[in-house]
């Protein structure tokens, strides 16, 4: 009875966090990454920095929207596999109820309402809860020196212009290197046996087409579920995917309301995936709504599912601890790559910088919940763009 009643409540509070983060995890997933951190480390103490990082480093490594996998693997840390369903459909339903109701008004009106005066005042103060959790994660990600240099290598590269799952991948094999090198080091007399490590590239299966059962739901629902299983990087990824898919090869949108969708997806809180929601509902309405947003999100359960036989056991082996360190270094440099690129195009003038400088003054002094930033800049940015 006791046993039950605690995990009654432990999915209720996976339910009641990840329901609120789906409201006001505006910034897209390095935002969503630093206002779970914030939430699951620093104010209910569910998981240590380090757990948390070596989750945000593991699922960097699988398909689909990141943030999204982060939120359910802690809702599988939390309370099992309830707490992992839970967690996902809780992040994911009200970002999907928001773009269903965007998509109802463009469909009905012919354009969204605009959102800029609110992502005025928001995105600033994002982008000060991503630096305040950048810092709380740097202490416990960079261990040694040349953990330190293998970062800013991957900041610069990426700031570059190199692919984010070829860093991660160069991140883990470096990592790898050196600690192959430091054995060697220790210890030459062995080094006739050690092994050189071997890498596979797995391989997805080529696209099948559908034929339109039933309509269009059958062939939207594989297609979205298709791009959900293979889709790795970002936005700007997604978009090439649905464009080959929806404009290109079916045709069933222009490229404008592509471009629409995107839009939506990026100012949106919660998942910038739940552009597929929005496309759904082009395609066929509510049910295409539904269905898109079920297939898209799919994969990543079934990903984080298998994931957590694997993640207590990265760390048991000197190897695996060695890769997850060097993946954990590269994903905390992206993130900050992406933080840097936001807030240059976020602080645009006093107004903004204000924002920023005083949330993250407030983020160090206080305990103040992300709501309370989030909600003090939606309401500076609606007095900004009235004025």
């Amino acid at each position: 009875m006791s046993e039950q009643s605690s995990t009654g409540r432990a999915v209720r509070d996976v339910a009641l966090l990840f329901v609120k983060l789906g409201v006001i995890a505006f910034g897209g997933p390095a935002a969503h990454t630093a206002m779970m951190r914030d939430e699951v480390v620093r104010r209910r103490g569910w998981v240590s920095d380090q757990r948390f990082a070596d989750l945000m480093g593991a699922t960097n490594l699988i398909p689909g929207p990141n943030s999204t996998e982060l939120a359910i693997h802690l809702g599988f840390d939390r309370a099992r596999w309830r707490g992992l369903v839970v967690a996902g459909v809780c992040f994911i339903v009200p970002a999907a109820l928001i773009v269903t109701a965007l998509a109802w008004l463009y469909v009905t009106f012919g354009e969204t309402p605009a959102v800029t005066g609110v992502l005025y005042g928001i995105v600033p103060a994002v982008v000060a809860i991503i630096a305040h959790a950048l810092f709380g994660l740097l202490r416990t990600v960079i261990k040694t020196v040349w953990l330190g240099v293998l970062a800013v290598g991957a900041l610069v590269a990426y700031l570059l212009g190199v692919n984010e799952l070829l860093l991660l991948a160069a991140g883990a094999v470096l990592a790898a290197a050196a600690h192959l090198l430091r054995r060697r080091m220790r210890d030459n007399l062995h080094s006739l046996y050690l092994a050189p490590v071997a890498w596979q590239v797995g391989q997805t299966g080529q696209p099948m087409g559908a034929e339109p059962l039933g309509g269009h739901l059958l062939q939207l629902f594989t297609t979205m579920l298709k791009i959900g299983a293979v889709l790795y990087g970002s936005g700007y990824v997604l978009l090439a995917f649905l464009r080959g898919e929806f404009v290109d090869r079916l045709g069933w949108i222009s490229e404008q309301q592509l471009i629409d969708a995107v839009s939506v997806g990026q100012v949106t809180p919660g998942p910038v995936f739940t552009t597929a929601t929005f496309i759904g509902y082009l395609v066929a309405g509510p049910a295409g709504a539904f269905l898109a947003t079920v297939a898209i999100f799919l994969p990543s359960f079934v990903f984080v599912g298998l994931l957590t036989r694997l993640t207590d056991k990265l760390r048991s082996s000197a190897w695996t601890s060695v890769l997850l360190d060097g993946v954990n270094a590269t994903a905390l440099a992206l993130m900050a790559g992406v933080s840097w690129q936001l807030a240059r195009t976020a602080i645009v003038g006093p107004v903004t910088a204000s924002i920023a400088v005083v949330t993250l003054l407030l983020l160090w002094r206080t305990n103040l919940n992300n709501a309370w930033y989030i909600a003090g800049g939606a309401l500076i940015g609606v007095v900004h763009a009235l004025l």
